[in-house]
């Protein structure tokens, strides 16, 4: 039956006659997701991963889930709609929506930045999914005379989220993410968080009997490659090997122009050669500014590759320092960690082992579970 529409709701909605507000399930049957790219995107990342393992596990819950995102849109179990290009998409979400999805029982709009201001024009229970907060990015994307730009992007990343969202739930994938969001302003009361699954990979690889480093990632800024490769070049001479850069993206061209002798770039990979070199991998290196979680330490883990990673937001949740891997807070820290695991077996052995044992912890299908609790309380707690 539908549930009864408070009059605080119908005094927000002036001008809109009572019988048509939608009518709210007790349970979301209808999902849509609105977010930047489609997991087939050739720049699609963690946060890309993560609703398409949403969308996936809620459809064979028996949800009836629409990703709506820009860029090329591919053959899912659930239906995949183009809203445009990658930037353009931000302006025709709201006309794309109506045209091409219609009604929904809950929009779930995946902020990474850029905000698409769904309360606004979504007259709907609306949940938030935050990867984390961009607050610091903004300045390192944009730098120099585009400084205006990163100011301009901070302040709506900031209205987005403590402005128009009055209201519901919004979900955090790390204790980080809470963290920052609680210091924008978001009320601690309204924050849930809803941790990343990893798939069990099977049976692992060979690994390999020489020294091997690998980074995955986006090749952008913020992941900071460009730091990795000069520590390379310290680390090197005690260790010896090779280091692969494996993702792709806008920083690949200057990247390769700073690499020294042992670096190798492999680009875009398949999940079976990922899984290939995870397995094959000594350490996992991260050197990102800051993450929501950092998927790739989790799938390293279930391979039982530990991760030298620095001690910043999102990396702080999925690397347990000293246990699963090294949390370094500086550069000759990370350096100092890289070539001390490189040269103890038995440690990176320990450490593989508690990364396996700590990632069983983390499974999607019970990241489905807990993001479905949050969208049901989303929808019935809206107009409350």
């Amino acid at each position: 039956m539908p549930q009864h529409v408070p009059s605080s709701l119908r005094a927000a909605s002036a001008g809109v006659p009572p019988q048509r507000l939608p009518a709210l399930p007790p349970h979301p049957r209808r999902i849509t997701f609105l977010a930047h790219r489609d997991l087939g995107n050739p720049s699609a990342g963690g946060s890309e991963l993560l609703v398409d393992r949403l969308a996936a596990g809620l459809t064979r819950l028996g949800h009836q889930v629409t990703l709506l995102c820009g860029g090329p849109a591919s053959f899912r179990d659930y239906r995949v709609v183009s809203a445009g290009g990658s930037y353009g998409h931000f302006l025709r979400a709201r006309s794309a929506f109506a045209r091409q999805v219609g009604e929904t029982d809950l929009l779930v709009e995946v902020c990474n930045g850029m905000p698409y201001l769904a309360p606004l024009w979504h007259r709907g229970p609306t949940l938030c999914l935050v990867n984390h907060v961009h607050t610091d990015l903004w300045r390192m994307r944009f730098g120099g005379p585009l400084a205006p730009a990163a100011r301009i992007g901070r302040r709506l990343e900031h209205w987005a989220l403590t402005g128009v969202r009055h209201r519901g739930p919004v979900v955090a994938v790390s204790p980080s993410t809470a963290h920052a969001l609680r210091a924008m302003g978001v009320a601690r009361t309204r924050i849930r968080v809803v941790h990343n699954g990893v798939a069990e990979p099977g049976p692992c690889a060979d690994r390999s009997p020489e020294p091997l480093f690998v980074a995955v990632g986006r090749l952008v800024e913020y992941k900071r490659i460009d730091l990795l490769l000069r520590l390379w070049e310290r680390v090197r001479p005690v260790t010896g090997g090779r280091l692969l850069i494996v993702g792709d993206g806008p920083e690949r061209g200057r990247l390769e122009r700073l690499a020294g002798p042992g670096v190798e770039f492999t680009g875009h990979v398949t999940e079976a050669e990922k899984h290939r070199l995870l397995c094959a991998a000594w350490l996992l290196l991260h050197p990102s500014a800051v993450e929501g979680w950092g998927l790739v330490v989790t799938e390293a883990a279930v391979r039982r590759t530990p991760t030298v990673a620095f001690d910043v937001p999102g990396l702080r949740d999925s690397v347990a320092d000293g246990v699963t891997g090294v949390l370094a807070p500086g550069e000759s820290s990370f350096a100092a960690a890289w070539c001390t695991l490189a040269l103890s077996g038995r440690r990176r052995e320990l450490m593989g082992k508690a990364a396996r044992d700590r990632a069983a912890r983390y499974r999607w299908d019970g990241t489905v579970r807990q993001f479905r609790a949050v969208a049901m309380e989303a929808v019935r707690g809206w107009g409350t």
